[in-house]
């Protein structure tokens, strides 16, 4: 056993580490079943007692009713996708909890009184069919954009249905296309043939439960009879088929992209007599297909361009001498130490870039003259997440939403060419934002990098320790945290006197891939330590104490408040854990963790086993530590994240004797968003039980 000592507001604490478990001695292994009779026995009870604390509590019904409020409000921005010449959207209120899948003319939309016709009812469809239909997208056909293949997950998880829809109509295609449940990917090559990865019948997934068998589906003709067209290898994470298409809907190159790890790939052209493999570097991620440019995004330095860069090349000379791509390559974008490029769109011909600058957005409009890329940036809000959420693949129009953390969120219709920016539609204030204000600090970790984080305060706070603080981070797979508005946290957070803070800390993509891979496998406590320092410069600035900090986190957000749990017991006082990975020496053989091996390491590996042992929160708990208790939380359809980690966690910690509160809901997926009243019971239990630990 390793002893850690820990001195710390003058309390000295002895922190053990239980000695390493084998799956065969590990006790509570068989709360992996996730549907056996034993476990959701087990879920039952441990729901019972959490509600009965936490929905007994007085604020749990005010705050069920707040939440509620703000998710099925009417007035909410409809967020729209152009399809064909109009506008879709899914639309969820307390009448449709699964939604309506609806359509308005693009003129009638942008005038902000959109005429929705509602192509599917997934309520009625859940009704007629005894399933829980939730809604996962669709890929419909261009040019008109008439057939759509749809995908509905069943409780909400990753794995889908797919069934062709007939948007005219307004029905299912007799006789058309349809895949069964699975993790599966398809795309059209015209209106009688697919492109398809999934379990073709032979269990040929990967061990993360993907697809890497990629084949050609004619319409009205056996799953058996498909061409295989590509495959990958059991060991990769997923292979994908792309299909690029001009504006008028013209096929010009079909690709397979085989994902060899979460972050590496190897990117192959397909339709002649063999795969042809693309002489690109591992870490590239394609983004767009402009004015007969292939867009990427390079996260290593190769060609000469450095890690981070948006480069292009032209399809029609690749595809005539593919082993020729790296002289044909063009930079478009090579962001500053200061930025990233977060996202990445395209209209008919321009190439629309999300960037960050220190954590707040910019657009800028790409157009290609010859060889090189001009740009213009599109005059929108200063210091706000500015999101696209739509581009129109046939004319220049864009929609971009920007918010803050106490700026509600903003609907801008905008032109590429033109520049030119109008906002069509904004969300009320859903909460009393002029009671807080905004600050970014910069704290210490470690090694002495500094930590950007945000801190949305109460104006007239009391430097004495006394303020109520939520934090939050997540720190992984290049994933940014910019200014967000959530209503639902200002609503039964922020108005009764909280503050809230995100810590933008390594292994997130704030700073570009540099940022994240500084925090991989062997160096992930680097994440662990900017976390605590965050947490340390708030408590040492007397903005809160350890009596008052809380923190929450999910999915990979969950490894680290559960470290952070185990590591620094003494700087929280509540800790919610939410759809987590927590047993890291196991991650890899549950669900779909074996394709995020790149990002943690593989447990089955000696040395790296070694290194993430020493962190695994579940094995680090010990017996007579004062740990917050903490709240823990996941879903029984989440298929990504396997529920047996927070399962295990929980009991775990009623084994040593160490306080916890464990909810699981039942359906939902890993978003645990899919139903408003259920989020509204999901956020109301959270805010219940952050105020009875921080603010009591």
């Amino acid at each position: 056993m390793r002893i850690q000592v820990i001195a710390s507001a003058g309390l000295l604490l002895v922190v053990g580490a239980c000695a390493e478990m084998t799956n065969d001695q590990d006790p509570n292994i068989w709360l992996e079943d996730v549907h056996s009779r034993d476990a959701l026995a087990w879920v039952e009870a441990e729901n019972a007692k959490s509600a009965a604390r936490l929905e007994a509590d007085p604020r749990y019904e005010t705050y069920r009713k707040e939440a509620l409020a703000i998710f099925t409000a009417q007035d909410r921005i409809a967020l729209p996708e152009f399809r064909g010449a109009g506008i879709d959207n899914l639309w969820q209120d307390e009448t449709h909890t699964h939604g309506i899948w609806r359509h308005s003319t693009a003129a009638a939309y942008r005038a902000g009184k959109p005429d929705w016709q509602m192509l599917l009812d997934l309520d009625a469809l859940s009704k007629a069919e005894n399933k829980n239909w939730i809604w996962k997208g669709a890929t419909c056909l261009q040019p008109q954009e008439r057939y759509c293949l749809i995908r509905l997950s069943d409780g909400g998880g990753d794995a889908v249905e797919i069934r062709e829809f007939d948007a005219v109509g307004r029905n299912f295609v007799q006789g058309g296309f349809r895949f069964e449940r699975a993790k599966q990917t398809v795309d059209w090559i015209d209106r009688d043939t697919l492109i398809v990865a999934r379990d073709w019948g032979a269990n040929e997934l990967t061990d993360s439960g993907y697809p890497y068998v990629v084949k050609m589906v004619n319409r009205g003709a056996p799953l058996s009879e498909a061409k295989e067209v590509f495959r990958g290898e059991r060991a990769d994470s997923f292979v994908n088929p792309r299909v690029l298409r001009d504006p008028d809907g013209q096929v010009r190159a079909m690709f397979a992209e085989r994902r060899i790890g979460f972050f590496e790939s190897e990117i192959y052209l397909l339709g002649g007599a063999a795969p042809v493999k693309l002489p690109l570097p591992q870490k590239t991620n394609f983004q767009a297909f402009v004015d007969g440019a292939v867009i990427l995004t390079i996260e290593q330095d190769w060609n000469g361009y450095k890690s981070g860069a948006l480069i292009a090349y032209d399809l029609e000379a690749m595809k005539r001498d593919p082993a020729a791509l790296p002289s044909l390559t063009h930079l478009i974008l090579q962001p500053a130490a200061n930025q990233t490029v977060d996202n990445v769109d395209a209209t008919r011909s321009s190439v629309i870039v999300q960037l960050l600058n220190d954590v707040t957005g910019a657009i800028d409009i790409y157009r290609r003259h010859g060889e090189s890329w001009h740009s213009k940036r599109l005059p929108l809000p200063h210091g706000s997440d500015l999101i696209v959420r739509a581009a129109s693949k046939e004319t220049e129009e864009l929609f971009v939403t920007s918010e803050s953390f106490l700026e509600p969120t903003a609907l801008w219709a905008a032109d590429a060419r033109s520049v030119e920016v109008r906002r069509i539609a904004h969300l009320p204030p859903r909460f009393n934002a002029s009671t807080h204000r905004v600050e970014q600090h910069w704290a210490s970790s470690n090694d002495g990098t500094k930590i950007p984080y945000f801190l949305v305060r109460p104006k007239h706070m009391k430097l004495d320790g006394s303020t109520p603080v939520l934090m939050y981070g997540y720190g992984g797979f290049q994933i940014s945290k910019p200014p967000v508005y959530l209503p639902e946290m200002g609503k039964l957070w922020l108005e009764h006197g909280g503050a809230f803070v995100i810590a933008n800390i390594r292994g997130g993509g704030e700073f570009g891939p540099a940022w994240h891979q500084s925090a991989l496998r062997e160096h992930r406590q680097r994440a662990f330590d900017d976390f605590a320092s965050v947490a340390k410069d708030l408590i040492e600035r007397h903005v809160t104490s350890a009596r008052h900090l809380g923190i929450y986190g999910r999915s990979n957000g969950g490894v680290l408040t559960s470290v952070s749990m185990t590591q620094h017991p003494e700087l929280f006082n509540a800790v919610v854990i939410e759809s987590p990975l927590i047993d890291m020496l196991r991650y890899n053989r549950l669900s779909a963790g074996a394709s995020w091996m790149s990002e943690y390491g593989n447990p089955d590996v000696e040395g790296d086993r070694a290194f993430i042992a020493d962190y695994s929160a579940y094995q680090k708990v010990a017996r007579g530590v004062p740990y917050p208790e903490p709240y823990i939380t996941t879903n029984t359809e989440d298929d990504r994240v396997h529920p047996g980690h927070a399962r295990k966690f929980a009991a775990r910690l009623s084994q040593i004797g160490s306080p916890y509160l464990y909810y699981e809901n039942t359906f939902g997926g890993h978003a645990n968003d899919a139903d408003p009243e259920l989020n509204a019971r999901r956020w109301a239990r959270h805010y219940v039980y952050l105020a009875q630990k921080l603010m009591d």
